[in-house]
């Protein structure tokens, strides 16, 4: 039986929760946690109430962390907003003792199963999710440059008029500020980007957009939820299906000691291989600058 315990009940979360009764997946079994426990038993039982209309039946409910002794995942939603104008690495002083409270509780069960995170600032908190839960590192995943690279494929798709699923690009480095786009490694189908004749102002634009669409989302409509609630289930499944998909999820960088989104092979032992795209020069210089934008606040915790 797959069991997900989800931990933090507020629109991140529940955009997930939503997202896995609307379509088809794995989940056996859905636990909802938070620290508003008529939050979490009011959304479970609104919850239940879309099952006669979803295409499989997972079994709800609202519970406690003695739900985790025998959970297939926990995915992490929990902490405070980023309110704008903020960065998401503002966040990391308000963040830090909601995970020292939270994986403190998960320890004291018999949990050995997958962690995925999905608090920002997202590549810090899947480090100290990893150092605090002390787990091995392979099972513990950020969703690292997953809505990102979302972001860079619809974007691209209706610029050049093609279904972004036919888009082959990712966003690396961290999920905020300093990520960055290969772009020579971008593929239409089977062609280069290069064949497209995309303008580097063009380019510019885009990754500009990509960067700062959580900004422009946050400004409209107070936060982001809904393209972070479908790569969640994306990677969820991925896991739970032993897919083999790759997913530029937050990953451990054992010669940097820090998580980083990166192109990883995915199935039910979290993270089973990474994959290294060949960078030009100057993306390596990009690469080593998003590196130490995390690791300094890594640092200063």
């Amino acid at each position: 039986m797959n069991k997900v315990v989800i931990i933090g009940c507020g629109n991140v979360g529940m955009s997930y929760a939503f997202a896995l009764v609307a379509q088809p997946n794995r989940v056996d079994q859905l636990v909802l946690i938070d620290v508003n426990q008529d939050k979490a038993i009011g959304e479970a039982m609104d919850l239940n109430h879309a099952l006669p209309y979803s295409s499989h039946h997972i079994t709800i409910k609202a519970g406690s962390y003695a739900d985790c002794d025998d959970a297939t995942m926990i995915v992490i939603c929990a902490g405070r907003n980023q309110e704008i104008g903020e960065t998401r690495l503002d966040l990391i002083t308000k963040n830090y003792q909601v995970f020292q409270q939270i994986i403190a509780e998960i320890r004291k069960t018999k949990f050995s199963g997958i962690y995925l995170v999905a608090t920002n600032p997202l590549d810090v908190m899947t480090y100290i999710t990893y150092k605090l839960s002390k787990s091995p590192a392979n099972k513990v995943i950020g969703s690292g440059t997953t809505l990102d690279t979302a972001r860079l494929r619809c974007l691209l798709g209706e610029k050049l008029q093609v279904n972004p699923k036919n888009v082959h690009a990712y966003v690396l480095g961290e999920h905020g500020d300093s990520e960055f786009i290969p772009w020579d490694q971008v593929m239409i189908g089977s062609k280069a980007i290069k064949d497209f004749h995309v303008s580097n102002e063009t380019k510019k634009l885009i990754e500009q957009e990509v960067r700062h669409s959580a900004y422009d989302i946050i400004a409209k409509k107070g936060n982001t939820s809904y393209g972070i609630g479908m790569c969640l289930v994306a990677i969820t499944n991925a896991i739970l299906e032993d897919s083999k998909t790759i997913f530029t999820v937050s990953t451990y960088d054992k010669e940097n000691d820090c998580y980083f989104g990166k192109p990883s092979v995915l199935g039910t032992d979290g993270i089973e291989e990474t994959y290294f795209i060949p960078l030009s020069p100057e993306d390596e210089k990009k690469l080593a600058r998003s590196i130490r934008v995390i690791q300094e606040v890594i640092q200063q915790l």
